[in-house]
């Protein structure tokens, strides 16, 4: 039988290259599994010393200036949030240490309240790096910074408030948030050796810190495994959807949940702004929408601990939050933007009036935690 050698050289180099393709996505897909699995198995191993440490931790803690009172817990995840330049591994530490009863109910709400408002802080740095780079147009990814900084005071601080009062009335006594008791033995079966292993070779004043840095690891690896989104790709397309506040504060609401982290899902706003993408009136729902659901990994992790309060707490600042910021979208969402455009305006007009911005952002919290 004769074989057509031209035909063979004809379909041989458009079939071979199919193969390589699948096998590349098939490894892709099993290498975010891997990573997926590695960071959850951090997650769950850094709680876990995490609370040992709180444990270490009480009698160092008990009327120290950094757990005295509400306002000192408060000031602590504000300015711990502002160094770590993140607000996650606050609000994860504030869950650790209620749960390790080195705090209070109380004073684990406004310690996760305090790591919001810090944790738009790096939007400030990365705008202010962004600015450094360009020769003109500096005020834009600067003027991001402080909005973000500006809008999540105003949703957070009237927000917590009303999340307090639900808190301390009782209104969320009958809720029972809680992983399921079989995956909470499969974790510690499965990840409970850290803990142990993090005993024998740390001491007890280290295991906070220890678990901290763990925490830290978890989280970047979760970076590789959720959905890289760039912000040419976000504004690679200009549609009319990007000036209805409704549609940004959905769109805030799903990058925060999709990454995980408010400090992605802001400081992706600050090449869209700079490029002309976005107007900078038009990305206050969207930081609105993310400073919600930017506790969902908080509130995940509040499950997985066992402790009814810990979940308490995170939904009570989630609810809150979420009435206030749908009632100001709702009602006065005009005078929100004035009040939030006039900062921006008035502190990027000067390098003296955003030094000022910078030093109160930063005094504020540390006399918080010296009352």
């Amino acid at each position: 039988m004769a074989i057509d050698v031209d035909t063979l050289q004809q379909v041989q180099p458009e079939a071979a290259p199919e193969a390589p393709r699948r096998t590349g996505r098939a490894v892709a897909i099993a290498s975010r599994i891997g990573w997926g699995f590695l960071a959850f198995g951090l997650f769950v191993g850094s709680l876990q010393i995490m609370k040992a440490g709180a444990e270490a931790l009480i009698p160092a803690l008990s009327g120290s200036v950094f757990t005295d009172n509400a306002w000192s817990t408060l000031g602590l995840g504000w300015l711990g949030a502002c160094i770590v330049l993140s607000g996650s591994p606050m609000a994860a530490s504030s869950i650790a240490l209620l749960d390790g009863g080195a705090i209070s109910r109380s004073q684990a709400f406004t310690m996760l309240t305090g790591s919001r408002l810090g944790a738009s802080f790096v939007v400030l740095a990365v705008g202010f790096i962004y600015a450094l780079r360009r020769k003109s147009g500096r005020r834009a990814p600067l003027s991001i910074g402080i909005l973000s900084l500006t809008m999540t005071v105003i949703a957070y601080v009237p927000g917590a408030l009303l999340g307090f009062v639900l808190l301390r009335s009782g209104s969320l006594d009958a809720v029972t948030l809680a992983a399921p008791p079989g995956l909470l033995s499969v974790t510690d079966t499965l990840f409970g050796w850290m803990a142990d292993l993090a005993r024998n070779l740390v001491p007890g004043w280290g295991l906070f810190p220890a678990g901290l840095g763990v925490l830290l690891v978890a989280f970047k690896l979760f970076d590789r495994v959720l959905p890289d989104l760039s912000g040419d790709s976000l504004g690679g397309r200009r549609t009319g959807w990007f000036s209805r506040p409704w549609a940004m504060f959905g769109c805030g609401c799903a990058v925060a949940f999709m990454t995980l982290s408010v400090s992605v899902a802001l400081t992706l706003l600050v090449p869209l702004v700079a490029k002309g993408y976005l107007k900078r009136e038009h990305t206050l729902p969207y930081i609105a929408g993310a400073n919600i659901t930017t506790l969902a990994d908080t509130l995940v992790l509040a499950m997985l601990t066992g402790n009814p309060e810990a979940t308490r707490v995170v939904l009570a600042s989630t609810l809150g939050v979420t009435v206030w910021t749908i009632f100001l979208l709702a009602f006065v969402f005009p005078t929100v933007r004035k009040v939030a455009m006039g900062i921006a305006r008035s502190t990027v007009s000067s390098r003296p009036r955003l030094a000022l911005f910078i030093g109160v952002l930063l005094t504020v919290p540390l006399t918080l935690v010296l009352v």
